[in-house]
């Protein structure tokens, strides 16, 4: 089932069918017939609005959970998913497209803010391959969108740092977007910009969406004039260590061209720890692997996750100052110990001398 919304049917659409049917009291929807429903009504939905639909009545049930309707919204909400492998894969889903919809639309802004330490990672229990499926929006029209592979048993990938690029080195994707030329320009852009990236587990049939939809931040490089967009998710780790809270994080590297016109030069995904360093595949698979197994809480507006997951952001972000000043007054107090006793050491090491 799809997360809940407020959102119902729209009321004057059935009063107005209502009416047609009988003008002189009340019906009820089973008077309409389902084909006018399903194809008239429900096709005009989004997906929270059709699962709250499906909620109402027994009937509306069943019109509502049909695959062909949950599969549209898929290819209308992520056009990424629209390819042979996905669309394979997703039938697979223990309610196909339905339960795809309801494991990637929500946003991980609500799952457990403390990490406990009787629930360590299990980089065993990890997923063997994942998928990951992006469309990145500007201003609500699709401007790019890529579905990459990625094996994760190779001693080489689970030994080095965790790192997912869309786009090889040399590569560069044109936009319609206007190059940002000011400051205010770069805070548009942060507010048009919108982000999907959704790992899926193939061999689970699981699913999750590692995007903050909306920009946690936008800089502009101060040499290459580059703008760097963040998209960024806080997930928990292991309690005590540099990884208590881990930054799922996915970075846009964005140039101008020559008419004037944004330019993707870099799309990839890290997850790094409190102390600023790339995890690597290993640990960020147990984790990853950790995220596809929680259950998230659903019913709370697109709007709520977002400013929740900015929030987080900005927590996370607090707490690795903290973490950064506490390390620094250790090794403060460290350096000053060992001072002390090396002057301590000398002082008697020449008192020893002229006292002899």
């Amino acid at each position: 089932m799809a997360p809940s919304s407020t959102t119902t049917l729209t009321p004057p659409i059935l009063s107005s069918t209502t009416a047609t049917v009988d003008e002189g009291g009340a019906t009820t929807i089973s008077s309409i017939h389902p084909d006018i429903i399903q194809t008239h009504l429900l096709t005009r939905l989004d997906g929270p609005t059709l699962a709250s639909a499906a909620c109402t009545s027994s009937q509306l049930y069943t019109l509502c959970t049909q695959d062909i309707l949950w599969t549209s919204i898929c290819h209308s909400t992520w056009p990424s998913t629209n390819t042979p492998r996905l669309l394979h894969l997703i039938s697979t889903f223990p309610n196909g497209s339905r339960s795809f919809f309801s494991d990637s639309f929500p946003l991980l802004t609500n799952s457990d803010p403390t990490p406990t330490a009787d629930s360590p990672l299990n980089p065993d229990t990890s997923p063997p391959e994942l998928i990951s499926a992006v469309d990145l929006y500007y201003k609500g029209k699709l401007v790019f969108c890529k579905v990459i592979e990625t094996e994760t048993v190779s001693s080489w990938f689970r030994c080095s740092p965790f790192r997912l690029d869309l786009l090889d080195p040399k590569d560069v994707v044109s936009t319609p977007i206007r190059f940002p030329d000011c400051e205010d320009a770069c805070l548009e852009l942060e507010k048009d910009l919108a982000l999907s990236w959704i790992m899926i587990e193939p061999i689970g049939r699981r699913a999750v969406n590692l995007s903050s939809h909306r920009a946690v931040s936008v800089q502009r490089h101060w040499l290459s004039g580059e703008i760097q967009v963040r998209f960024a998710t806080i997930m928990t780790g292991e309690r005590g260590s540099s990884s208590e809270f881990v930054q799922c994080g996915t970075v846009i590297m964005c140039g101008g061209s020559e008419g004037g016109e944004l330019q993707l030069r870099e799309v990839s995904l890290h997850l790094e720890n409190m102390d600023g360093k790339h995890l690597n595949g290993k640990d960020s698979l147990a984790i990853l692997g950790r995220v596809l197994e929680s259950k998230k809480i659903r019913g709370k507006r697109r709007r709520e996750e977002e400013e929740g997951g900015r929030k987080r952001y900005q927590d996370y972000l607090e707490r690795t100052r903290e973490r950064k000043a506490r390390k620094l007054r250790t090794e403060g107090t460290l350096d000053t110990l060992c001072m002390a006793f090396g002057v301590l050491v000398f002082s008697s090491f020449w008192m020893f001398v002229l006292c002899r």
